[in-house]
């Protein structure tokens, strides 16, 4: 057991950077966990404890500071809760190597839209009908995403509040992290009552990434973001391209 309390520090790791960007630090816990030779459903569903945990600690440190927009993420977080239920029986049936090639392509979306942050232009917030309705389907996908992967959703939710929605980058990661909250519960009972969860390494993945869900909320106020967006796509870059090689290695 005493082997086992890395799991902390990757957790409050992921979760540090997973409050401040709004992806929940699955994108960093699911690949390590997939490198250290977890199964894909192993290492989603013990990712969607720490997801979940640190939304909870997230989103009350971002309701402090009153830069969540409840109105809608309670909307889109019920719209994923189907799909996550969905993703988590998908996930049964993925082959390791599919996993990994998939995964690699969610991170590298990932790196992609923080690579590109910056660029997007914010704009009123639109919530048409039109919008909304395209939302509710882009909520039940990353739901879908959510669950298969153990990455929380936010690749999809943040984008899609600033660039759809209008939602300024400030309170776009927070209100992310409010519709974890459901995306993540959800998903983790749906692989629960799979059998998919370690709890005794979801635990401790969960304990590190609450404390890095409370400090992250609070630096993302002071944090030089240029520097953490070159290391966070550093990482993920790498462990995408690591994914790959890993999955062409066992298909051939």
């Amino acid at each position: 057991m005493l082997e086992e309390l890395w799991l902390i520090p990757l957790g409050f790791i992921a979760g540090i950077l997973g409050s401040i960007v709004g992806f929940g630090g699955g994108t960093i816990i699911v690949p390590i966990l997939t490198f250290a030779g977890f199964s894909p459903t192993l290492a989603a569903s013990n990712s969607l404890f720490a997801a979940f945990s640190n939304s909870v600690a997230s989103t009350v440190m971002y309701a402090k500071q009153k830069r969540i927009e409840f109105s809608l993420g309670w909307k889109l977080g019920l719209i994923a809760v189907p799909g996550t239920i969905l993703g988590a029986i998908i996930s049964s049936d993925l082959s390791p190597e599919i996993f990994k090639i998939l995964l690699a392509l969610i991170l590298l979306s990932s790196a992609s839209y923080i690579l590109l942050k910056r660029k997007i232009k914010e704009k009123p917030l639109d919530v048409s009908r039109m919008l909304l309705v395209f939302s509710a389907g882009a909520s039940f996908f990353s739901g879908i995403i959510s669950s298969i992967f153990g990455v929380g959703g936010g690749i999809i939710y943040v984008p899609l509040m600033v660039v759809a929605l209008g939602i300024s980058m400030k309170r776009a990661a927070p209100t992310s992290q409010f519709i974890l909250m459901f995306a993540c519960f959800s998903g983790l009972i749906a692989h629960s009552m799979l059998g998919h969860p370690d709890y005794y390494q979801a635990l401790l993945l969960s304990i590190g990434a609450f404390a890095g869900g409370i400090l992250g909320a609070r630096l993302s106020l002071e944090i030089k973001e240029t520097k953490l967006k070159i290391m966070v796509i550093i990482v993920i870059v790498a462990a995408a391209i690591k994914l790959i090689i890993d999955s062409t290695t066992d298909i051939f």
